[in-house]
């Protein structure tokens, strides 16, 4: 019965964001997009998104990764959207995630509100202007630049250590002035775990370029925001991944709400998306502890690897 109330409210949310985003759809300016004749009907678009964004959701839990970094370039490549419209709905389902998981990890004491609220600001501001950036350039240069960008994090990805408890010696004196520290109990030790951070300042002005890329791209951006809270400012792996997923709903709220006053955002397109990637993280909770994460975390590399590729030379017209 628990699963099936959790399958309720999926399928719930998402009629209430497809409410929405109808209403604000219709009012909406729209940007002209020229469309070839299909003879593929329509229900099949729909269908092939929540097939996909399922086995994305399975994928993205147990390769450690948001499903806005593996949406945006699958679909923007393979599917016959335009990108604007691509980008609007993986913002809306990396939110959906976040959304999901933030208020359990919040109350678990996972998630540190000290830490994920100032670059959260930072992040949700710049994720706007992101967003705005890139309905303003042209397809091929959004699509070339997003190409670019997955395979950095195909590169991020295989060079990135995971530290379980980084040692901080000395919190610097922002990290110290905004009183980000914490302690939380790790259940697989039983020990209780005192953390602080440095390299604020550093920090903050690297989630400035996260949050213009994360509304650009609406790729979401835990795929960034883990490195740099972890490795680079000292926080915990657990504390870093659970202030991120609740850091991810602050700042794709942000900037989805661009993507929907510009009519970007179609729900043909974004109810199954949300559905499904809701529906397949659930499976992959539960696969998780059976399954070795070396090898799927490869399978995220290749799949990240080959559409970054088709989305580069896309972009570059060089494979339409």
């Amino acid at each position: 019965m628990p699963a099936l109330k959790r399958v309720a409210v999926v399928v719930v949310a998402a009629i209430i964001v497809a409410a929405l985003c109808s209403m604000a759809f219709a009012e909406a300016p729209v940007k002209e997009v020229v469309a070839k004749a299909s003879t593929v009907p329509w229900w099949v678009w729909p269908l092939s998104l929540f097939v996909l964004t399922f086995v994305l959701g399975v994928v993205a839990v147990l390769g450690g990764v948001g499903g806005g970094v593996l949406f945006v370039p699958i679909v923007g490549g393979f599917f016959p959207f335009h990108l604007d419209f691509v980008r609007g709905a993986g913002l809306l389902v990396a939110l959906a995630g976040a959304l999901a998981a933030g208020p359990g990890l919040l109350k678990k004491g996972m998630a540190n509100l000290r830490l994920a609220l100032p670059v959260g600001l930072i992040a949700s501001a710049c994720a706007i202007v992101g967003a705005m950036i890139g309905l303003a350039l042209p397809t091929n240069v959004v699509q070339t630049a997003l190409g670019i960008t997955i395979l950095g994090i195909v590169g991020i990805i295989i060079k990135a250590k995971k530290s379980e408890y980084p040692d901080v010696a000395v919190a610097d004196p922002l990290s110290t002035a905004l009183r980000i520290t914490g302690v939380y109990h790790e259940v697989s030790t039983g020990e209780d775990i005192n953390w602080k951070v440095h390299r604020t300042p550093l920090g903050l002005a690297l989630f400035i370029i996260i949050g213009v890329m994360a509304g650009m791209f609406g790729l979401g951006a835990g795929w960034a925001n883990v490195p740099v809270l972890n490795i680079l400012m000292g926080a915990p792996l657990k504390v870093a991944v659970s202030s991120s997923k609740f850091l991810l709903s602050i700042t794709d709220t942000s900037a989805a709400w661009i993507y929907v006053n510009n009519g970007a955002v179609l729900p043909m397109m974004v109810v199954p998306s949300i559905i499904g990637i809701m529906l397949g993280s659930m499976v992959g909770v539960r696969i998780l502890a059976k399954t070795k994460p070396a090898a799927v975390r490869y399978i995220v590399i290749i799949m990240l690897f080959f559409a970054g590729s088709r989305a580069l030379l896309k972009g570059l017209g060089i494979w339409n």
